[in-house]
Order: structure tokens, then C-alpha cells, then sequence
């Protein structure tokens, strides 16, 4: 390590490595001066470390070595090399050894425990006729047990269909294709709640049916969303990922795996305490998610697009004020130029650099704000640009030409903490408090048949859950008893009486607060007061010493992850820490950071998600037509016929209120407005 150091120190920038050590080799044979094509001198003055870097650098290949290779031939595993490859958890080694033995007796998942394999060699039938459907489904009926089927969905909403889909029966895949006479039978077969059926991605399958106006009921399995509750980290849970992370031998990610891979997840999902939140909660979700993207949203596009001239209007404006603050013109969209403007000519300090010149990311330019009027203007045309392009032109191409809709994706197994995200568009990250935010939340209106969009949000839900899970007395009682829990927190901080907490306090102990949720450092919150790190770290020194159950918690939470390499949500949602014991500082340190997080970011999630079911059955009982379109983290957006508005409003909240029972109540406040942007 102290070399890799010195060698980074002497020769500077890595890209001229290769130039450096074919120079030090014409020098050695020619004699010939050290030519390095920048920084000459501090190369010439450090030449015997150069060549001692590339000495280190090179791989020595005249070692002595007597052994007869013949010896050494793989032609079988011991039997001590499978019990210590499970112990060590060597998955990947594993299957390599097999490769080469050839032929599998199974593998080992990620925790270390013995898992089947599926023969690649399976027959494929094509149901084409109405008599082979006929049979064939007469024949699924019969079948007590789950049967396993894929389905392809093509076309776009509102318009999307089956193109293919296989089911496995009997050791066959059994292929419906478009065309064929079956897919009568194929509905029948899917809408029967007493078929019970595995799949993966039961949302689309579930809009689909929508779409054509069919019902499927019975889907009891989903492997890619229980895949994604016992390993949560992972990048993709397609059924071909899934089968390779589970099965020695798979077939591509057709049913056959799906059939091969059902007890497996299902037992996993039993040992980690997963299948209440599975069947209860993640599964009857996708249903519901299904509904509202179909449903969409209606934007004003008369608005939008008088909101996106205004919008440029202003970005031009700041360019112009750019150029005559910098005086002279340059392109605010080129870092290199950017760069040069305003470490070089205007000469503000260099925070960072990269390795094509001067970093101006937000971070950088943020430290700079008030070293120059320009700064602030590149960060506001910065912030417009992003929301122009994202909100305002980004929404035109995503309007829906039949529906006249904006039809958003509710991705249900993307966050490792359980939090739904939604892209195409993603209206989960348009700004809620800022006039730009308001602005872009207006576009949004009731759709036709509909009067008003209601809004229903949980009040400080996350500080309530740590309330509950930390049982700290101070937080208990700032919510039991209705106290302003910022205003409370200040007083404790600075020491005054609750009457005597000014908006500067209060402002400074909200941060306080949210900070402490997601295990913030004193360097974090003196960045985001814009105080000293000294003061920062009293802060949340006075904040520990007076919310004593909240450090026990904290302490106890990273400890606990230390112990079992994971933390869990309130109703059992796990995230596994893999560098919780990491040496690395930095690498240890956002472990415990998202140890402290995410029990209290994941149980407010899976609120959010019980409430959203609860909404939706509410609804339906009430034979309503007013309905859910969006969730935003904490909130739910509803659109709502005027005749409903009323009883609307009573069911959403006491679903909402009533989605967990805490140590503490569940606030959650509804408005409504002929916009989005009116319901806050």
C-alpha cells in the first residue's frame, strides 16, 4: 500500500504509465535522457522510485518451479471441498468446479444451504387448436396443486395483450402463441380463483387481463416479488435472474423453473420470517398497482405547455445574467468551460478535481455559493434546466394519445428498504415545497367523469415510528399529547421553555430530527445548516443526552445488525448489511447509518402499503367510484367524483390511521383541490 502510494505521488497521472515504463526501458538500453510528456522535472527527480515502481509493477516470470502438472489434474471433488465451500459460502466456485467435473448434484445459495436443479431437457408442446385447449385445460382443472405459467405481454396501454405464455404440467411446457384457437380457454383456466397459479411479474399479468377485459384470479406465487423480500439488494428478479441465482441448471427462465424454483423460495420465505408480509401485503399489491396504472393520471396540457414556454423564458433569462456576471460568454451546460471560468479566470478555490479537469457537481458549487453572484445563478439555472427537461418536456412524449393520460410504472421491487419508486415519468421526486414544485404539481387535474384530486398524507409518520421503536419518553409524549414535535425537540436542544422557541430553533431542530432518522453526522447537519461542524456536533450531543431512548436505540440497532448481518422493519422486511464489520471506515459507517435507517424508512413504507390496501378495499366495499392514482412515499392521490367527496375523505383517513397500531397515534391529513398542486 505505501508503494501504490508513493508510486501515485511520483508519477502522477496513471493514463502515462504505459509511456512511463517504455521510457525507463529505452533509458536502461540506450542511456538516453527520461522523457515524460508532462511534468518532467518531478519525474526526473523521482527516478529511482519510478523504477522501483515498475520493478514492484512486474510480474516475475523465471521463478524456479519443479512439479509434475499431471498431478494436479481436477478429476473429482473431495469430500471435504462441498461442506467447506458451503461454509464459506463459495456459490460461484462451486459451479465452476461442476462445469468442469461436468454434470451438478445441486448448489448452494448465497446463505450457504443446499438447493435442487432442473433438467434442461424439457419437451415443449404447442396448443394450437380449440380441441388441444379444450383438452388440455379440462385437464389442468383436475389438478390440486400450483401449476406454474409465464406469460409475454405486448402492445401499450391501453391496448396491452398476451402474445405468448407457457405453462409447465407433467414435466412439459405446454406454448399458446397469438393466432392460436386456446386462448379462450387460457382466460377461463386464469380467471378460476380455485386454480392456484405461480408466475413472476403478476402485475403485468394482472394488467393485461385489465386491458382485455378479462379477470385473473388464483395467482397465489409470484417468485420474482418473494426473490425480491429474501434478498432485497439484488438488480434485477426476472424469472431468468432469479432461476440463475437459484438453480444449478435452468432453462432460461421459462415455467419449468418457475415450477423448480417454488418450494425453494417458498421455504426460504418460511426460515426468514417472510411470508405473512408476502402473502399479506406484497402480493395483493401488485393487484392494486396494476389498477392505478392503468388508471393513469390526466395532465392539463394547455397548462403544461404555457408552464414549459415560462419555465424557458427563465432559463434563458439566467443565462443572460450568467454571462453578464462572468462577463463574457460560455456554455453553462459545458463542465470543462464551466471549470475553467471559475478556478482560472475567476479565480474562486478549487475544491475537488477529476480526471478530465475541475469538478463543478452540485456539491461543489454549493460550498462555493456566496463566493461569487454567479454560483447561485448556475445552481438555479441548473435546478430549472432538470426540472424542465424532466417534468415539462419530459411529460409531452409520455401522454398516452388514446387515453389522454399519463400512465406512470410503479416499480414494487427496486428499493432495498421496501419503498415503492415509480418511473415513465417519476412523479415521486417532483418538489413539494418550492413554487417551481407547485407549478409542475398544477399540470396535474381531475380526469373526466371526476371534480377533484384528494390528497391523504401521514404527518411526520417516520418520527412516529421511531417514536414507537425507540420508546423514548420525550418523543412518546410530544405525540401523545399533540405537541408541535419540532418545536419540543428545540426546546429540549437549547434548553428554553417550549413558549420561547423562535422559527430560527425550531427550523435548526427539525433538521435535528429528520437527521437523527437517517443517522446523520455532525459534518452533515453543519452542511445543511450552514453552521459550524463545533455546533453541528452539540446539537446532536444536546439532542442524545435529552432523547436518551433514542441513542439506546440507535446503539442497540447497529449492534443487533453487527450480530445477525441485518436489520428488520416493524412487520419483518429484511435488508441485509454485508459491511457492517467491513475494516473500511467509510464503508462501515453508511452500513450503520442505513442499520439506523432503515428499520424506521421500511416500516413507513410497508404502512404506506397497508393503508394503500385498506383504501382500496374501503373504496370497494362502498361500491365508490372515486379511486387511488399515485403514491408518494407518505401520500396517496386520489381522484373523486363530487357526490363521493364527503364520504371519500372519512374512508381514506380512518384507513389510513387505522394501517398500524404504534405507541403512538397515526396522523394523517386529507385536502383536495381542482389540481394537484391545491391539495397541499
Amino acid at each position: 500500500q505505501d508503494m501504490n502510494e508513493r508510486m501515485t505521488q511520483n508519477i502522477g497521472n496513471a493514463r502515462w504509465m504505459r509511456v512511463i515504463y517504455r521510457q525507463i526501458d529505452l533509458t536502461k538500453e540506450q542511456n538516453a535522457p527520461l522523457y515524460y510528456p508532462t511534468q518532467p522535472m518531478k519525474l526526473e527527480n523521482n527516478k529511482d522510485a519510478a523504477l522501483l515502481s515498475k520493478k514492484l509493477a512486474t510480474i516475475f516470470t523465471e521463478v524456479p518451479v519443479d512439479l509434475d502438472l499431471d498431478k494436479y489434474e481436477l478429476k473429482a471433488m473431495s469430500d471435504e471441498a462441498r461442506p467447506l465451500m458451503q461454509e464459506l459460502e463459495f456459490r460461484n466456485l462451486h459451479e465452476r468446479f461442476q462445469t468442469i467435473l461436468g454434470g451438478s448434484d445441486g448448489t448452494f445459495d448465497l446463505f450457504g444451504e443446499s438447493i435442487g436443479q432442473e433438467n434442461a431437457n424439457i419437451e415443449i408442446a404447442l396448443l394450437e387448436t380449440a380441441e388441444q385447449g379444450k383438452e388440455f385445460f379440462a385437464l389442468l382443472q383436475q389438478k390440486q396443486e400450483k401449476v406454474a405459467f409465464t406469460a409475454v405481454c405486448g402492445g401499450e396501454l391501453p391496448k396491452i395483450h398476451f402474445t405468448a405464455v407457457e405453462i409447465f404440467n407433467d414435466g412439459k411446457i405446454y406454448k399458446l402463441q397469438e393466432g392460436s384457437g386456446v386462448w379462450n380457454f387460457f382466460y377461463e383456466w386464469l380467471s378460476d380463483y380455485k386454480q392456484l397459479k405461480v408466475t413472476c411479474d403478476s402485475k403485468e399479468i394482472y394488467k393485461a387481463c385489465m386491458c382485455l377485459n378479462k379477470k385473473a384470479d388464483g395467482i397465489v406465487d409470484d417468485i420474482g416479488i418473494a426473490a425480491y423480500l429474501i434478498e432485497p439488494g439484488r438488480s434485477s428478479y426476472s424469472l431468468k435472474a432469479v432461476a440463475e441465482r437459484y438453480l444449478a441448471a435452468n432453462n432460461g427462465g421459462n415455467a419449468a423453473d418457475l415450477q423448480a424454483l417454488l418450494p425453494l423460495i417458498e421455504q426460504k420465505l418460511r426460515d426468514y420470517e417472510l411470508y405473512k408480509l408476502y402473502t399479506e401485503m406484497e402480493l395483493p399489491l401488485a393487484y392494486l398497482l396494476a389498477k392505478m396504472e392503468l388508471a393513469g393520471i390526466k395532465p392539463d396540457v394547455k397548462l403544461l405547455e404555457s408552464i414549459t414556454k415560462e419555465m424557458a423564458v427563465q432559463i434563458t433569462a439566467l443565462e443572460i445574467l450568467a454571462e453578464e456576471q462572468a462577463g463574457e460568454k460560455f456554455n453553462l451546460k459545458s463542465p470543462k468551460q464551466l471549470g475553467v471560468l471559475l478556478f482560472e479566470k475567476l479565480g474562486l478555490p478549487v475544491i475537488k478535481k477529476t480526471k478530465t479537469g475541475y469538478s463543478t457537481d452540485v456539491s461543489v458549487l454549493e460550498q462555493l455559493e456566496g463566493s461569487h453572484p454567479l454560483i447561485t445563478t448556475i445552481l438555479e439555472h441548473r435546478k430549472l434546466t432538470k426540472l424542465h427537461s424532466t417534468y415539462l418536456e419530459g411529460l409531452r412524449p409520455l401522454i398516452n394519445h388514446a387515453t389522454e393520460r399519463i400512465h406512470t410504472h410503479f416499480q414494487q421491487t427496486v428499493t432495498a428498504t421496501g419503498r415503492l419508486s415509480s418511473t415513465d415519468p417519476n412523479l415521486q421526486n417532483i418538489p413539494v415545497r418550492t413554487e417551481i414544485g407547485k407549478r409542475i404539481r398544477e399540470i396535474f387535474i381531475p380526469g373526466t367523469g371526476y371534480d377533484w384530486l384528494m390528497s391523504c398524507d401521514y404527518s411526520q409518520v417516520e418520527l412516529r415510528v421511531l417514536a414507537h421503536m425507540a420508546q423514548d419518553k420525550l418523543l412518546l409524549e410530544s405525540f401523545l399529547n399533540g405537541q408541535d414535535v419540532h418545536a419540543r425537540t428545540a426546546a429540549e436542544v437549547f434548553g428554553v421553555p417550549l413558549e420561547q422557541v423562535d422559527s430560527m430553533m425550531r427550523t435548526r431542530a427539525k433538521a435535528v430530527n429528520f437527521g437523527i432518522v437517517y443517522g446523520i453526522s455532525d459534518f452533515g447537519l453543519a452542511k445543511q445548516l450552514d453552521i459550524s461542524r463545533g455546533e453541528a456536533a452539540e446539537y446532536i450531543k444536546n439532542y442524545f443526552a435529552r432523547y436518551t431512548g433514542v441513542k439506546k436505540y440507535m446503539d442497540d440497532t447497529v449492534n443487533h445488525a453487527r450480530e445477525q448481518g441485518y436489520v428488520a422493519t416493524m412487520f419483518g422486511r429484511r435488508r441485509y448489511l454485508p459491511d457492517i464489520r467491513h475494516s473500511n471506515f467509510n464503508l462501515r459507517s453508511f452500513a450503520e447509518r442505513t442499520a439506523i435507517n432503515t428499520p424506521i424508512q421500511g416500516t413507513a413504507a410497508d404502512i404506506i402499503k397497508i393503508a394503500m390496501l385498506k383504501v382500496e378495499q374501503a373504496l370497494s366495499d362502498a361500491k365508490v367510484k372515486s379511486r387511488i392514482l399515485l403514491q408518494v412515499h407518505d401520500e396517496l392521490v386520489l381522484e373523486v367524483m363530487e357526490t363521493e367527496k364527503e364520504l371519500v375523505a372519512q374512508l381514506v383517513k380512518k384507513a389510513m390511521e387505522s394501517a398500524a397500531s404504534l405507541s403512538v397515534p397515526l396522523t394523517a391529513d386529507v385536502a383536495w383541490g381542482k389540481n394537484w398542486a391545491q391539495t397541499k
